[in-house]
């Protein structure tokens, strides 16, 4: 089913409403992902650690083998990036504007210029900068420093609701137009980012086969495939708590796909998912085209 449905899903998409109303039957990922060897993220050792729940697994970090603990590469976790009346502050501002529905039973509000993947055709679109609410979010980036120099070109919020079943399918964000930080600010909520090693099934997807044109300026250099043996038939858990930042870069960023599982949605969710330029659109061939949408990205304009 290609259509567009009324819940949002097309496609392989689904939500529980469109599963019901139109009987279809989706295979649960947790369920294929339970039949791999768990490792979760520990937030203090840095450090994967054996097990499933990554709650479980924070509380038992004191007990934690750090000899027997496998890296990752290219993840930052950072508690309390948000104090807790900034993120109810937050959650209001972001509240007070238009949701619009997305797929996958989440609803969004999206900030930044029009792509197309596929054709990778950029356009300024109707962007206009971002909210005036959330400029302070984007200032305090420059105090973390591996985000220096991150300069935001798209910024989305993102809902979910678990009434709805919302998730997001196993992903590698595209690297035609958005650069190596993905950064996620956690607003409201507890939840937990999934990873499995990315096998390449078809040429071009995610347009990963430009990475190679700016590998050289990554900057944590991407796993040889001797490396990434270890990973294989593991699923790797990372915990999102509420007011947190989450950063993948590097081989957590273009060597796996990461997903939020339904059942890892226990209550409402909101997270800000902000988006830098690849090379090519900042110091590259098509620097001239992303001028517009950067001096746009420069301006933020106030909730009327």
């Amino acid at each position: 089913m290609n259509t567009l449905r009324p819940c949002g899903c097309k496609g392989v998409r689904t939500c529980l409403s469109c599963e019901q109303d139109f009987q279809i039957a989706k295979p649960s990922l947790q369920e294929q992902f339970r039949q791999l060897e768990a490792w979760t993220y520990c937030v203090h050792c840095e450090l994967l650690q054996p097990g499933w729940d990554t709650v479980e697994v924070q509380k038992s970090h004191d007990s934690h083998d750090l000899q027997g603990g496998l890296p990752l590469p290219g993840v930052l976790v950072q508690e309390e990036f948000l104090s807790a009346e900034e993120g109810a502050r937050l959650i209001s501002d972001l509240d007070a504007l238009p949701w619009d529905i997305s797929q996958s039973g989440r609803r969004k509000q999206n900030f930044g210029p029009k792509t197309n993947f596929k054709k990778r055709k950029l356009q300024l679109g109707s962007f206009a900068g971002f909210p005036r609410s959330t400029e302070y979010v984007q200032r305090r980036f420059e105090e973390v420093p591996l985000l220096r120099g991150f300069q935001t070109i798209e910024q989305c919020s993102l809902e979910y609701e678990p009434s709805k079943g919302a998730s997001i399918d196993p992903h590698v964000d595209d690297c035609w137009i958005w650069g190596e930080r993905v950064v996620t600010v956690n607003c409201l909520g507890d939840a937990v980012l999934t990873l499995t090693p990315y096998e390449v099934q078809q040429a071009g997807k995610y347009n990963l086969d430009l990475v190679s044109h700016y590998e050289q300026e990554l900057l944590a250099p991407l796993l040889a495939e001797e490396q990434l043996s270890q990973y294989k038939g593991k699923v790797l858990r990372i915990p999102m708590p509420n007011l947190s930042l989450i950063v993948l870069y590097g081989p957590s960023r273009y060597q796996f796909e990461h997903s939020v599982l339904r059942e890892d949605v226990q209550e409402r969710r909101v997270c800000i998912a902000y988006r830098e330029f690849t090379p090519m659109y900042i110091s590259g061939e098509d620097r001239q085209k992303g001028e517009p949408v950067r001096d746009k990205s420069q301006l933020f304009w106030e909730i009327k």
